[in-house]
């Protein structure tokens, strides 16, 4: 873990000197790895400040990531001089990060070494300081979380906002022939093989076998039925949408319905322009980077539900429903959201209504799915569950299915239920002498084992 913090924070100096080398940004005094070391300082003492307090094992941290000595003294004189409180540090986004969003988002360095994932990658080594700093202290408290939490949204809603926090978007698209390509029935399995989602994959299931059957048809010369490949997937967060869509472009791609298999994401930020005339070359851009694949657009109704003066949501919509026609043989469309709102955006537009014909509903987890897909995550991050963590889930999961509220989220829950558990985790063990000793396999087995009391009184 330190050695990939390590080279993570040495990763984001390295991309501070190479937009530096390009000239980026004009009129800067100070070197840009100059000012991300002091961005990462104010972060680290921001995390603390809630306690007041700022332990030894505190400042050998920062000794050791950042390369810096801070004394107990000039981190509290810090703390005041830069407002390092959730009012003052907690609303500002970082002044590296915007310029790592300029680079990226504004496409200013032909051929990017890092396509143009700087400013994500940027955002997942502050989460990764943060989580590794606040693991430090035994007795975090939720408030140190929610406060890490935050701050790191205040960075993806930031990144958002520029198209640039999902990795599939128009700056690099992600394209099977770069990826070991997996055969029709491969795909089929692994999209089975999801926990959950039953009702779902038989309607994909249905779907792909269409158009299979018509592509064979086709081969032979028969008429064919047109195939609408344009869906609505409506449901709540955390339900697999984006999960299956990215899997069905693949599909697409493996029977011949799509060329390249891609999966372009975005969602009203992405397509729409606060400026007269922005919003349809927008929209044109996305498409043309989707072609080939699949177009995903998440939120969708957000595109209809402002009605205000000034608003380009209707725009955006008018131009997509233009590209579709135009591109009707290389462009699938998923629109995504909620099960009602995605109603009302379906019924707002005739165009829609005719293009978008067929929905798919994605239920939400059981408690009994969402225990596995616990296990599942913790697998593939190298963590097991002990027996008492086993239990404590179960019953927190259970109790989560019973009394939902607005936001309940389903894996994404599961996600931030094991974050959280893993951070306690690391707070328990760090100091545990058996950690310094030269049993290697009781040391992997501490490491690894998830216990009950490292998920208790975990709220979300």
């Amino acid at each position: 873990m330190e050695n990939n913090l390590t080279e993570s924070v040495k990763n984001a100096y390295e991309m501070c000197d190479y937009i530096d080398d390009n000239k980026i940004i004009k009129g800067n005094d100070f070197p840009l790895r100059f000012s991300l070391q002091q961005e990462f300082l104010s972060f680290l003492l921001f995390l603390s400040y809630i306690n007041d307090d700022y332990s030894s094992e505190e400042q050998k941290f920062i000794l050791d990531t950042l390369n810096l000595n801070i004394p107990k003294e000039r981190a509290l004189t810090l703390r005041t001089q830069r407002a390092l409180n959730e009012n003052g540090f907690a609303l500002k986004v970082p002044f590296v990060l915007k310029c790592f969003v300029l680079s990226d988002a504004g496409k200013k360095i032909s051929n990017d070494k890092y396509k143009y994932k700087k400013s994500r990658a940027l955002v997942e080594t502050y989460r990764n300081i943060g989580q590794s700093y606040i693991a430090l202290n035994s007795t975090n408290t939720d408030e140190e979380i929610r406060l890490l939490t935050k701050y790191i949204g205040l960075m993806e809603n930031f990144l958002k906002t520029y198209g640039l926090l999902h990795p599939d978007h128009k700056t690099q698209p992600v394209v099977l022939e770069e990826e070991e390509e997996l055969s029709t029935e491969e795909l089929l399995t692994e999209l089975n093989s999801l926990t959950g989602l039953n009702s779902v994959k038989q309607e994909v299931n249905q779907l792909i076998n269409l158009i299979k059957v018509q592509k064979l048809r086709e081969e032979k010369g028969m008429k064919t039925t047109a195939t609408n490949k344009h869906l609505i997937f409506s449901g709540n967060p955390g339900s697999g949408k984006t999960t299956v869509a990215r899997l069905l472009a693949k599909v697409y791609k493996s029977i011949g319905a799509c060329t390249k298999g891609h999966l372009i994401e975005v969602d009203r930020s992405g397509l729409v322009s606060g400026y007269i005339g922005q919003t349809a070359l927008k929209v044109q851009d996305v498409v043309e980077s989707a072609l080939g694949g699949i177009l995903f657009i998440d939120e969708a109704y957000a595109l209809t539900n402002y009605k205000g003066e000034g608003d380009f949501g209707q725009e955006a919509v008018d131009t997509l429903l233009k590209c579709m026609e135009d591109h009707r043989d290389d462009l699938i469309v998923i629109c995504a959201g909620y099960t009602e709102l995605m109603v009302e955006f379906v019924n707002s537009n005739p165009g829609l209504k005719s293009r978008f014909s067929k929905v798919i509903e994605f239920e939400d987890y059981t408690a009994e799915e969402e225990i596995e897909i616990l296990i599942s995550m913790c697998k593939k991050q190298d963590y097991q569950l002990s027996a008492d963590a086993l239990k404590t889930a179960k019953a927190f999961f259970e109790d989560r299915i019973a009394n939902k509220d607005d936001s309940f989220a389903n894996a994404r829950d599961v996600r931030n239920y094991l974050e959280k558990g893993i951070i306690n985790q690391a707070s328990r063990i760090v100091n545990d002498e058996s950690l310094k000793g030269t049993d290697e396999a009781k040391r992997e087995v501490l490491l690894k084992t998830i216990e009950g009391q490292d998920f208790e009184n975990i709220k979300l």
